[in-house]
């Protein structure tokens, strides 16, 4: 299929042209809807359990299984929509993802035992949409060759980030100013609504390989070294967004602003965001691979230094120059699976890539919660720290293994989160 876009003579890619690109806002609204769950998910988690329980441990344990959960069936997800179609595995899983939702928070309500908590937590995770790829994947479809699929990319990035500006003030508002389940119902409800429009959208899903060519276009994404130092990567990347919303609401709670919570994830989130859309205006000469290398050293230095921060200004100005460095790291990342995977198995990496943040994201609640519960106040700072300092020793020893294969297209600029998937 050609790429439904034009370029003029001369002209460089821009988010603009990328907009204009025929149905793209199609599955472009339906898709925002449907992934702002994700960022509502686990900090509703936490402000629930908690509220119930009394404990960030058990509230980040209870998290944790969830993101586990989601971590280890994110990537059949996406091998599932790769082989039947986007359309046959969203329609199940916006169900049971909301019905799963509605009686997760049923049972803290019910002040249900713990072992009855993480039962329900597994569906819940298992079930989340994954939305991030299959709209990526999608872009690939209206985009093929086009030089627009990398503005695509840090496009998708953005918007990525977007929701984790909005779903963290919204559901802690609704936790804290309604009601402490407020946050879990109506992340259900906006997963079946928008899900369910999402699905609705058939003439933009990418068409399923014929049969005779599954053996080609389903191999596993796994079994290429660059993708698994990718997953490490993502890993620590996680654990920035998992310490960092359980020890901001430890934080708030502990000044006796609770409210604040949101407004501090909204800052780190915002940085997140803003740095995306400068990734998305750059004509990058730097190859991608030292460009990941920088920016995960940068993320690196800067969560490092979040343990330290006691006043709210101090910790607000450290959690924007945190944001800032992930979207780069991300959008990098997703840029470098483009040249290592092959197109058909590009959904499954992508899913990959959003499993290890949420398993990261769910290790750095659960070590977070406990830190917060067992030392000093804004102790679960030190989980943001470790994860990321592990995962660029990881990534400085093996980045030999993130040389992408030769490709006849060459990226014209922007950095990408591409094609097929995916956190934030």
């Amino acid at each position: 299929m050609a790429s439904t876009v034009t370029s003029r003579p001369g002209s460089r890619p821009g988010y603009g042209q990328l907009l204009h690109t025929r149905g793209a806002w199609t599955f472009l609204l339906p898709g925002f809807a449907a992934r702002q769950p994700f960022a509502m998910l686990t900090i509703s988690i936490v402000l629930l359990v908690q509220h119930t329980t009394g404990s960030y441990g058990v509230a980040g344990a209870a998290a944790a299984v969830t993101g586990v959960s989601m971590a280890l069936f994110a990537p059949y997800s996406g091998r599932l929509a790769d082989r039947y179609g986007q359309r046959t595995v969203l329609l199940p899983g916006v169900l049971v993802h909301t019905l799963s939702g509605l009686t997760f928070t049923a049972l803290a309500l019910g002040h249900a035992p713990l072992w009855a908590l993480f039962v329900a937590a597994v569906p819940t995770g298992a079930s989340v949409p994954q939305i991030g790829p299959m709209v990526r994947a999608r872009w690939g479809v209206k985009l093929q060759d086009s030089p627009l699929m990398t503005t695509a990319a840090a496009f998708e990035s953005v918007t990525d980030e977007l929701t984790f500006v909005f779903g963290p003030l919204l559901a802690t508002a609704l936790c804290t100013a309604v009601n402490p389940a407020a946050g879990l119902i109506t992340e259900a409800a906006l997963t079946l609504v928008g899900g369910l429009l999402f699905a609705a959208q058939k003439g933009t899903q990418p068409k399923v390989a014929a049969v005779g060519h599954a053996r080609v276009e389903h191999v596993s994404a796994l079994s290429i070294p660059g993708v698994r130092v990718l997953i490490v990567t993502f890993l620590g990347i996680g654990s920035v967004f998992g310490g960092m919303q359980v020890s901001l609401a430890a934080f708030s709670e502990s000044i006796g602003e609770p409210g604040l919570n949101g407004v501090l994830y909204g800052t780190f989130a915002a940085g997140n965001m803003l740095s995306g859309i400068v990734c998305g205006a750059v004509a990058w000469k730097v190859a991608p691979q030292r460009r990941l290398l920088v920016a995960y050293a940068a993320l690196a230095l800067t969560a490092s230094a979040l343990w330290t921060a006691h006043s709210v200004l101090f910790l607000a100005a450290l959690g924007l120059l945190v944001g800032m460095c992930i979207a780069p790291a991300l959008i990098t990342g997703y840029t470098l699976v483009e040249g290592l995977v092959p197109a058909g198995a590009r959904t499954e990496a992508f899913t990959w890539l959003t499993g290890a943040v949420a398993l990261g994201q769910a290790a750095a609640v659960t070590v977070a919660g406990q830190l917060e519960d067992r030392l000093w106040g804004g102790a679960g700072f030190l989980a943001p720290m470790v994860g990321t300092v592990l995962a660029l020793g990881t990534l400085v020893a093996l980045r030999s293994r993130l040389a992408t294969r030769p490709r006849s297209r060459t990226v014209a600029r922007g950095v990408g989160h591409r094609v097929p998937v995916a956190v934030d």
